[in-house]
Parts: C-alpha cells; structure tokens; sequence
C-alpha cells in the first residue's frame, strides 16, 4: 500500500494482509467487493463496507474506502451463526446428585438447587422443557438461617376457614423441617406448570434416614459454598 496517501497515515497498516474476523465462530468465507457492499461466498450473506471494523482504522469512511481501493491488503473472516439449540423433552440426558444440607444455609441452598433443577447450570437449557438434574438432599432438617431468622422469619397460609395461619421457622422446623428447604426452593422456580415437575426431583430426607436412591447412583456435590 502506498505510504504517501494521507487519508491512511493514521492507520498503522503495513505491506502484508491484515486478518481479523467478522463474527465469532464458524468457517471463513472469501470476500468479494462490489461498490458499497461487501458480498462473501455465500450468496446471501452480504454488508455495508462501513458496517466493517477494521482495527487501526477508526474512521468507518476510511475503512469502507481502504476495502475498496486495497482489497490485496485484508483478509476478512465471515462466520455464519448456527441456529440456537432448543431442547426436545427426553433429549438431555439428567443425572443424579446427592447434596449434605448440614450447617448449609436455606436461601444460597435452595438458589443452588433451583438452577440444577431449572437445568440452568447445563448450556442445553430451554425454558420450555425439562433439562434440569435430579437432587437428593440428605440431613435437611440440619439446615441453618443467618441472624434471628429462626424467630422474625413467618410462614403463612390460607385453608380457605377464617383467620390466616402462620408460624415461624422454628415451629416449622420443629413439625416438618422438610418443607423449609422444598418451599425455598419452590419459590425461586418458574410460575408454570413446568415447576411441578422440576420440584418433583427434588429428593429430601432428614438426619438418620437413608435415601432410596442408590440404583441411580448419584454423584455427591457440593452445594452454597461461601
């Protein structure tokens, strides 16, 4: 390229091809520059010049004018985007996971627990169906609250007679201390009929019972670490 044009002084370009790349992934397409637009070998794939950033080049009129007049110095990769995967109900594969719920704190527990359950911690996650993992949870009536929880914190409900039952956390984990740990995690799942079924693999067992799961051999982990 010719160093005396002062319209690319600037750019720092130098006398061998410059690549860079268009898009993130895919497989490189050859360009071909026809007045105002940049065509690549696939036939529908077609740009503004100006629409191009070249590093160097800050000026998108110099850009578009550097493609025309020299094309011999770039070398432009163009990646075609692949379609985004949707999952098929029964198409991921879910595993097994056996959580120790002792000294674990409710809420980072049962924030943890709902994106396996979602299958939001997997890259084949679709909101519409199922990909989530199953999750037992031993000893869940050793379960802690941070502060005085055990005493501010109330659960409410409504039986359709008079009056509004309620009682704390502490009474709750007296009676049933299964349900602190299943209506925490209930509450962080979507508001559809899709929950029912994520909350269904969710497997939970007091201190002193053996859980009934070993034939699905269930790898342990790890869960709300600070």
């Amino acid at each position: 390229m010719p160093q005396s044009d002062s319209r690319f002084s600037n750019a720092n370009l130098v006398d061998r091809p410059r690549r860079f790349t268009l898009l993130t992934f895919g497989r490189p397409h050859p360009i071909r520059l026809f007045g105002k637009l940049a065509f690549f070998s696939h036939p529908a794939l077609s740009i503004p010049l100006n629409w191009i950033r070249i590093p160097g080049l800050v000026s998108r009129r110099w850009q578009g004018e550097a493609l025309r007049e020299y094309p011999e110095h770039y070398e432009i990769e163009l990646a075609i985007m692949d379609k985004t995967y949707m999952a098929k109900p029964g198409e991921v594969p879910q595993n097994w996971y056996v959580v120790d719920g002792t000294e674990k704190v409710v809420g980072r527990l049962a924030s943890d627990i709902a994106m396996i359950l979602m299958g939001k911690n997997k890259p084949t996650y679709t909101p519409h169906v199922d990909t989530g993992d199953y999750v037992i949870v031993t000893n869940v009536d050793k379960v802690v609250f941070t502060g005085k929880k055990w005493d501010q914190k109330r659960y409410t409900w409504y039986t359709k007679w008079p009056g509004l039952r309620s009682e704390t956390a502490k009474v709750r984990m007296e009676k049933k201390p299964e349900l602190i740990l299943t209506e925490a995690v209930r509450r962080m799942l979507p508001k559809n009929k899709l929950a029912k079924k994520m909350l269904a693999k969710l497997k939970v067992y007091k201190s002193g019972e053996q859980h009934l799961h070993q034939a699905q051999q269930p790898e342990p982990l790890e869960l709300a670490v600070k």
